[in-house]
């Protein structure tokens, strides 16, 4: 391979020739071999299009030459569009993940990729920096410090409205489920044990109204993540910045997403604090947890097909046994409960980010945007697959649900109002005694009419507010 020498601050360095990227990206490729995983492509297209804003924010506040500005953001637009030279500048952002602390080497990458081809495009050479440096022009009035957290939240908050988007489309298929089984009457269980009639289609709707009410709380952790202490600088307190800056800067970005990014309130506060990254980390922890607890109630639903529940039935997608022939498994119900887990994995990854903060910064910045981006992907493709392979095509055993309402001791919790709680008690243990039902134990003890009986104990009057017989 051949190499060029490039200089910084602590000596010289071999940088591959070819490579847009410079010695400070180069010495973190060779320290930070960790994962060999490196940005998500949304990190690099908020970062890029952060730099974009600021060279377009400095040209505008008379900083930088109208030349250079230019360069920059001719630079910048074709890493985003990742096309022609930009498909190959794409490929120039080798920092690990895991890599120096607050983002400074993935920051000064960025910087080298747009100032090397800057410079290309002003007629110079890859490191040369005659007309572009990476420090002074593409950071300028800028620092890791401001420019990390910064990208991470406009990559985060984009992310977030695919999630939030999938979160409704799935709310939506249960909410058409719900509806398919409204006249569905099953046995509803409390503590594992036979409970008094529901509709299959009452249990589905809880279901839809779950994750619309957790779409909320991904709703409010957006508002935080838009919030952007760009300007801040090192500390927060604006140094070598335009007092318009950051103003321009966030419009920018607004207008470059269609996001309402605000600046932030106060500079050292977003700087000191990730607590819109927690915010994020509770709403998706918030939503994991309750689609776990629903996927969990699919399993049990479809349990058997002859010695479990078996009330409902998930679609078939593989086979599911190498040695038990014709076996099927709730498959995508169990891919979804992995993905759920290791997304919770990572919402605790990010507050233990979080409360790390130390004085004027948090260092942490580097794992948070990972688990953010790792988390939101996984978890908006995840239940795009779980929708459209598993719940869209569930259907309900009608014969076995009303079955089980029928036989359901607990049936007999509608006659409290009519014979008391003691009697009917007596009804439940002579009916499981007897292995009867509790309509043929009302009749043997003559306890109500026929009439009455049809009344009371009608499972679809049990399923809505209201005192059966009265």
């Amino acid at each position: 391979m051949e190499y060029r020498i490039e200089k910084d601050s602590l000596g010289e360095v071999q940088v591959p020739a070819e490579a847009y990227w410079g010695s400070q990206a180069e010495r973190s490729r060779r320290l930070f071999s960790i994962t060999g995983l490196t940005e998500h492509p949304q990190m690099i297209d908020a970062y890029v299009m952060l730099k974009k804003a600021c060279a377009q924010a400095n040209k505008e506040l008379g900083l930088l030459d109208g030349k250079t500005a230019d360069a920059i953001i001719q630079a910048a637009n074709e890493t985003l569009e990742g096309t022609g030279v930009g498909e190959t500048l794409r490929k120039q952002f080798p920092v690990d993940v895991f890599h120096m602390g607050a983002g400074t080497s993935f920051n000064m990458n960025v910087n080298e990729v747009l100032a090397n081809r800057a410079e290309e495009i002003l007629g110079g050479a890859k490191g040369e920096y005659k007309f572009v440096n990476p420090n002074d022009h593409v950071n300028y009035g800028q620092s890791t410090n401001d420019t990390f957290p910064t990208a991470m939240r406009v990559m985060s908050r984009v992310m977030l409205t695919d999630l939030m988007n999938e979160v409704e489309l799935l709310a939506h298929s249960f909410a058409e489920k719900a509806a398919e089984f409204d006249g569905v009457l099953k046995s509803a269980r409390t503590h594992l044990q036979d409970a008094v009639p529901i509709r299959l289609g009452q249990e589905f709707a809880a279901y839809a109204a779950a994750l619309r009410r957790s779409n909320e709380w991904l709703k409010c952790a957006a508002n935080e993540l838009e919030e952007l202490g760009i300007g801040g600088s090192a500390a927060g307190t604006g140094l070598n910045t335009h007092p318009d800056y950051r103003f321009k800067v966030v419009a920018l970005l607004d207008e470059y997403t269609g996001i309402p990014f605000r600046p932030a309130a106060d500079m050292r506060e977003a700087m000191q604090s990730q607590f819109c990254m927690s915010a994020l980390a509770a709403g998706v922890r918030l939503f994991s947890l309750e689609l776990t607890r629903i996927t969990n109630d699919l399993r049990l639903l479809c349990s058997g097909p002859l010695t479990g529940l078996a009330e409902i039935t998930l679609p078939a997608v593989q086979p599911g046994s190498s040695i038990m022939p014709g076996k099927v498994n709730p498959s995508m119900a169990e891919n979804m409960n992995l993905v759920l887990y290791q997304v919770l994995g990572q919402c605790h990854a990010i507050d233990l980010c979080v409360q790390a903060g130390q004085l004027e910064l948090n260092v942490m910045m580097p794992s948070m945007a990972f688990s953010s981006q790792f988390m939101l992907q996984t978890l908006t493709n995840t239940l795009k697959t779980f929708r459209e392979h598993c719940v869209e095509g569930i259907t309900a055993n009608e014969a076995r649900c009303f079955y089980y309402a029928e036989i359901s001791p607990s049936l007999a919790t509608a006659l409290n109002a009519h014979v008391g709680y003691q009697k009917a008690a007596e009804v439940v243990k002579q009916a499981l005694r007897e292995n009867k039902t509790i309509p043929d134990v009302v009749r043997e003890l003559g306890l109500l009419s026929e009439e009455q009986l049809r009344d009371v104990l009608d499972p679809k009057l049990l399923t809505e507010p209201g005192i059966p017989g009265r």
